[in-house]
C-alpha cells in the first residue's frame, strides 16, 4: 500500500481524485485550508480509515510523508481567484515551491495540476504543449494565468537543478458532480440558473468555444500520468478535443433541463479567451488516455447532482 499526498484534495478535482487512490486500496493524506472548499463535500471521505486530513495553507512549508504527491492546492475559477489575487499568486508561487521542497527532501515524484490558462487567448487551435501561449501579464486573469505560468517553470527548474521527478499536467475545463454551485463556472451557472427559470447569462456573442472533460477521465488521465517512468515529465494536455460555443452550451443545458428561461447577452469579461481546444496527440501516445464520457452524459450527471443540492 502506498501513502499519497493530494494537496488540495478537498476541492473539485482533488476529492475525487482522493476517492479514486482510496478505491485503489492506497492511503491518502489530504492538505487543504478550505478557502475555496467546504468539509461537506469531503463527508464520505473523513469517515475512511486510510483517509487523513492535514488542514493547513500551503503557502506555509509543511511536513508529511508519502510515497508521491498531486498538488492540486489553487482556486480554479475566476470568482475564486481574482477575490484575492495576491493570495492566488502566493499559492501558485510560494506553494509550489513549497510542494516542491517537500518532494525534494523525500525524493518522491510530484505532479503539478497547471492549466489550459497557461495558453492565454490562444493564437492557434489546436493548443499543443509546444505552443508557449499569449497571456496579458497585467489583466484581471493574470494573478491565475501567470501563477500557473511560474508553477511550470519552478517545477521544471527543479527538475534541471535538484532532479526532483516533476511532472506537469495541463487541465482543460473540468466538470462533474461535485462542482461548487457558487464557484461561478459556466456549466454549474448554465444549470442552476435553468433549474431556476431564470436568465442564462451569455457572454459577448457566446461565439467564444471551450473543451470540456469529465472529471472521471480527467483523474484517470492523472493517475496515469503519475505512473509513467520518471523520465516522463510533460507538460501534457488532458481534456475532451471536442469544442463547443457558450451559445450552443447553454442552448443544450436548456434543452436538458427542460427550461424556459431566456438567454440574454452580457458584454464579455476582459480577456476571456476566444478559443479552447486541447491537442491530445501526446497524451494518447505517452498516457494511453482518452476521455470516454461525452458531453451529454457528463451534463446530465452534473444537472443530477445539482437538482440534489438545487431542486425546484
Amino acid at each position: 500500500m502506498k501513502s499519497i499526498i493530494v494537496t488540495g484534495g478537498a476541492g473539485f478535482i482533488g476529492a475525487h481524485l482522493c476517492r479514486r487512490i482510496l478505491e485503489r486500496g492506497d492511503a491518502v493524506l489530504c492538505v487543504d485550508n478550505f478557502s475555496t472548499s467546504s468539509r461537506e463535500g469531503i463527508d464520505d471521505l473523513l469517515q475512511h480509515s486510510r483517509f487523513s486530513l492535514l488542514e493547513h495553507d500551503v503557502c506555509i512549508p509543511f511536513e508529511a510523508e508519502g510515497d508521491a504527491l498531486f498538488n492540486l492546492a489553487s482556486p480554479a475559477s475566476p470568482v475564486f481567484y481574482q477575490k484575492d489575487p495576491v493570495q492566488t499568486m502566493k499559492t501558485n508561487i510560494l506553494g509550489s515551491l513549497h510542494v516542491l521542497e517537500l518532494a525534494r527532501q523525500q525524493n518522491i515524484p510530484v505532479l503539478q495540476a497547471s492549466t489550459s490558462e497557461v495558453y492565454g487567448d490562444p493564437l492557434e487551435s489546436p493548443q499543443t504543449e509546444s505552443y508557449w501561449g499569449h497571456v496579458n501579464p497585467v489583466g484581471l486573469r493574470s494573478c491565475y494565468d501567470e501563477g500557473k505560468r511560474s508553477a511550470e517553470c519552478l517545477f521544471f527548474d527543479y527538475s534541471r537543478q535538484y532532479a526532483v521527478p516533476v511532472k506537469v499536467v495541463r487541465l482543460f475545463n473540468t466538470y462533474g458532480p461535485g462542482m461548487l454551485p457558487r464557484d461561478g463556472r459556466v456549466i454549474t451557472n448554465f444549470i442552476i440558473q435553468a433549474l431556476k427559470g431564470e436568465d442564462l447569462t451569455v457572454y459577448g456573442r457566446g461565439t467564444q468555444t471551450r473543451s470540456f472533460c469529465y472529471v472521471d477521465d480527467t483523474v484517470d488521465g492523472l493517475l496515469r500520468f503519475m505512473d509513467t517512468p520518471e523520465s516522463c515529465t510533460g507538460p501534457i494536455n488532458l481534456g475532451r478535443a471536442e469544442e463547443i460555443s457558450m451559445l450552443n452550451l447553454a442552448l443544450l443545458v436548456k434543452e436538458m433541463t427542460d427550461s424556459s428561461s431566456p438567454i440574454v447577452f452580457r458584454d464579455l469579461p476582459e480577456d476571456d479567451p476566444r478559443q479552447r481546444r486541447p491537442d491530445l496527440s501526446l497524451a494518447q501516445e505517452v498516457l494511453n488516455w482518452n476521455p470516454s464520457v461525452n458531453l451529454r452524459s457528463g451534463l446530465q450527471k452534473t444537472i443530477n447532482f445539482v437538482k440534489n443540492i438545487h431542486p425546484r
